[in-house]
């Protein structure tokens, strides 16, 4: 996993400023690359090749300048139905630099994948900044006088985007108001981001985006349940996520989405590692008990043996990351127990883990939450319908902001694209795994994950199996 910047002027002043601010997602390498027009820039964090072959940013077969952050899943897959493809590093840059080059904003459709890149096609003086189907790795950018400018983080937009510093009142609003921002919009004045699977196209001559295109995980429930291919996808998403060179750890949560993970790939590597959080002191005042889910994992560690690991949490622990915790996340999401996350991410990294696994997006797909099965009660007729209602997601917003024009916004962002009107939860469902789950818990991980020189994978969020579930009715 990688940071990737990019502006469209020379500039790499401004870039290798960029690339120092967020030195942190790219320990093994950065590099700065220009014209008269276009400059890139790239943090690496090798996974699938040595760093002396996976040196970005990449010219392409065609000589165009593609900078990239992710994996590419699929990528076995792919080299044997494209014989034609010369892979010459083992690494999954220089098949997508191929495929770009071959067939264009196509070649996205193909990969399954988690990323974030901007491809420069130096003839047609376009660039094409991408952000995988789920919304696994972010692209924050803005449209400035110079151009287009953009990269992995918000912090290094900052002092180039005028008025960046002041809030954003629309993103402000959805925040109070759904407890999440899943618009284009930042709280950034200025700082916008791609939604999950968005693909724009930037003329730089004319300094507008001409083109977008959106890949959609569409919930057609129209597919059978069967329970031995429903193990076998399991297993299979969890191996083509296992890719790679580097020490793997799993967040293991004690729930089943986590536990699926963990329990699939011990079959698949040498030794499971696992991590677990366990409250100390362990204070029962509600008649909760904070470590059940440690105790489930536990149990669950010491059946399969396990490399486990419980990581302590104590008050202090709490203090001492709080500031980090922040700064790391950039923007503010509703969740007290940011600190805890952060210093988890540390703890993996201090155990030699370079990529992480964890059970995000199962509760999505595979109806998890109780309030999928209280929507039942719900008489959704119209795509509309569904916005409305997750709208009013939280019981008890800060502010209720303007929901017509809310609304309006968000159908903008997530169109009828997801809408079956014969399963409407199951639109419910997909409504949640694009605009909730990448805003929740995939830019936790991204944030504090990079923060320490990790890759975080999902292998419920693969294209694969993301389809695979929403073909199944919500009844299922």
């Amino acid at each position: 996993m990688c940071g990737i910047y990019g502006i469209t002027a020379r500039d790499p002043e401004f870039i290798n400023q960029y690339i120092d601010k967020c030195k942190h997602r790219g320990p093994d390498g950065q590099s700065v690359w220009h014209d008269d027009t276009v400059t890139l820039g790239h943090n690496l964090l090798s996974i699938m090749a040595d760093p002396s072959v996976s040196k970005q940013p990449w010219r392409t077969p065609k000589g165009n300048i593609l900078t990239y952050n992710g994996e590419i899943f699929n990528y076995y897959e792919l080299k044997n139905k494209y014989k034609n493809f010369k892979d010459t590093t083992g690494c999954d840059t220089e098949l997508l630099a191929w495929g770009l080059d071959t067939y264009g904003l196509n070649f996205i459709d193909e990969i399954d994948s988690m990323h974030g890149f901007a491809y420069y096609d130096l003839n047609k003086k376009e660039i094409i900044l991408s952000r995988d189907h789920a919304g696994i790795k972010p692209v924050y950018y803005a449209e400035t006088k110079e151009g287009l400018v953009f990269g992995s983080e918000i912090k290094g937009l900052l002092d180039k985007v005028p008025n960046s510093r002041k809030l954003d009142e629309l993103a402000v609003g959805c925040m109070s108001t759904t407890g999440i921002n899943p618009l284009r919009n930042t709280f950034f004045t200025g700082i916008k981001k791609l939604l999950a699977g968005e693909t724009i196209v930037y003329d730089i001559t004319n300094k507008r985006i001409k083109q977008t295109k959106r890949v959609f995980i569409k919930p057609t429930s129209t597919k059978t349940f069967d329970l031995v291919e429903f193990k076998q996808m399991a297993n299979n998403t969890v191996k083509m996520c296992s890719i790679g060179r580097r020490k793997i750890g799993v967040f293991l949560s004690g729930g089943l989405d986590s536990s699926l993970v963990a329990y699939e790939l011990k079959n698949i590597v040498s030794k499971t590692n696992t991590f677990t959080n366990k409250m100390e002191p362990n204070v029962i005042r509600t008649g909760e008990d904070h470590n059940e889910d440690a105790k489930c994992a536990k149990i669950l560690a010491n059946e399969n043996n396990f490399n486990h690991t419980e990581v302590i949490i104590t008050p202090e622990i709490i203090k001492d990351y709080w500031d980090n915790s922040i700064y790391y996340m950039e923007q503010p999401i509703y969740s007290p127990s940011l600190a805890m996350y952060c210093y988890t991410n540390k703890v993996l990294h201090d155990n030699g883990i370079v990529v992480t696994m964890a059970g995000d997006m199962g509760d999505e797909i595979l109806g998890g939450y109780p309030k999928y099965w209280k929507l039942r009660k719900e008489n959704f007729t119209s795509w509309t319908d569904i916005i409305d209602k997750w709208i009013n997601r939280i019981k008890r917003p800060i502010k209720v902001y303007d929901k017509i024009t809310l609304r309006n916004e968000l159908i903008k962002c997530y169109p009828e694209d997801l809408w079956n009107p014969n399963d409407p939860i199951g639109s419910y469902m997909a409504l949640d795994c694009v605009a909730g789950v990448p805003e929740e818990f995939f830019m936790r991980n991204d944030k504090y994950g990079m923060a320490y020189g990790m890759e975080g994978r999902f292998p419920l969020a693969s294209k694969t199996f993301m389809q695979y579930c929403m073909d199944i009715h919500s009844n299922v």
